[in-house]
């Protein structure tokens, strides 16, 4: 972090300069209300500046703040309790909602009314030189102390939102992983139901209904295989891979064709048999397409 002697390095402030200001205290004093009266008659005259000193109590306390700022600018110490001042300063900026545009722009009045006041008693061009190079350099560092606090305060809100989006993710992501496992153990739950459904299909044969026993069992033993494609899929999905759409399309298909088979054996009406027929067909496409557009984004 920094120090106020690392600032004032940074902008090759010295004690001379130091010395300098301290020699203009005097006439900042003489100065200080006509200071205010310019500062306040150009925040006056902004709407967003003049809404935060609508109040005459207000406006009136501020001013003897602000007439104090303008007089610590030529005290001639600088140390670290005037760097904690002026971050006190900004951090006040921030909390009230002033936005930085007007701290530069307010602190600009002051830096032309300082260099107006070393021209009008200052003839001698070296020596106002000398005063304007302190002046500039303290306003500066005034106004860089306090945008500082701009900065720290738009870190922290986006370090706050950042630990907020984090955890929120990774929350929506442990959901997510639950949801998952509760998946692939309902999955496992309706595979041995197919297992038991396989074994009630066999017990057809034994009985002496050996067509619908094969058929049924041949279309239990495809959704149970397609059980499995799910189970892997969703496997996959919780080690980080993707889900495959295909899978869910393919059980879908393949319940169809039990579905088909079953009403075959039923002698169900032909209207029946060939919404069902229609219905495979479609999906069949949507599969297609949907492989095709999986090969071409691969």
């Amino acid at each position: 972090m920094l120090t106020m002697q690392d600032i004032k390095k940074h902008y090759f402030f010295t004690e001379e300069d130091a010395a300098l200001l301290k020699e203009l205290r005097s006439l900042a004093e003489d100065n200080q209300e006509r200071m205010a009266d310019d500062f306040y008659d150009y925040l006056l005259g902004i709407p967003e500046t003049a809404e935060l000193l609508k109040d005459d109590l207000n406006r009136q306390h501020l001013r003897q703040i602000h007439q104090q700022w303008f007089l610590s600018l030529f005290s001639g110490s600088y140390d670290n309790l005037y760097y904690h001042n002026l971050q006190r300063i900004g951090h006040t900026h921030v909390r009230i909602g002033l936005n930085a545009h007007f701290v530069n722009a307010a602190m600009n009045v002051v830096r032309r009314f300082i260099i107006e006041l070393l021209q009008e008693n200052y003839p001698n061009i070296d020596l106002r030189r000398k005063y304007r190079n302190a002046a500039e350099k303290i306003i500066d560092i005034n106004l860089d102390i306090m945008s500082a606090s701009y900065q720290e305060e738009e870190l922290k809100k986006v370090f706050v939102s950042h630990r907020l989006e984090s955890q929120l993710i990774t929350a929506a992501e442990r959901f997510t992983y639950g949801l998952n496992l509760i998946l692939v153990i309902a999955l496992a739950g309706v595979s041995l139901s197919v297992v038991a459904l396989f074994a009630w299909d066999i017990m057809h044969i034994f009985r002496g209904d050996v067509e619908k026993g094969i058929l049924s069992a041949l279309g239990s033993l495809l959704i149970l295989w397609m059980m499995i494609e799910l189970m892997d899929n969703e496997i996959k999905n919780l080690k980080g891979g993707h889900f495959n759409i295909l899978v869910f399309i393919g059980v879908i298909i393949v319940a169809l064709i039990r579905e088909i088979l079953i009403s075959t054996l039923r002698h169900d009406e032909l209207t029946t048999q060939a919404f069902l027929a229609g219905t495979l067909l479609i999906l069949g496409v949507v599969y297609f397409l949907v492989a095709k557009s999986q090969q071409i984004r691969a």
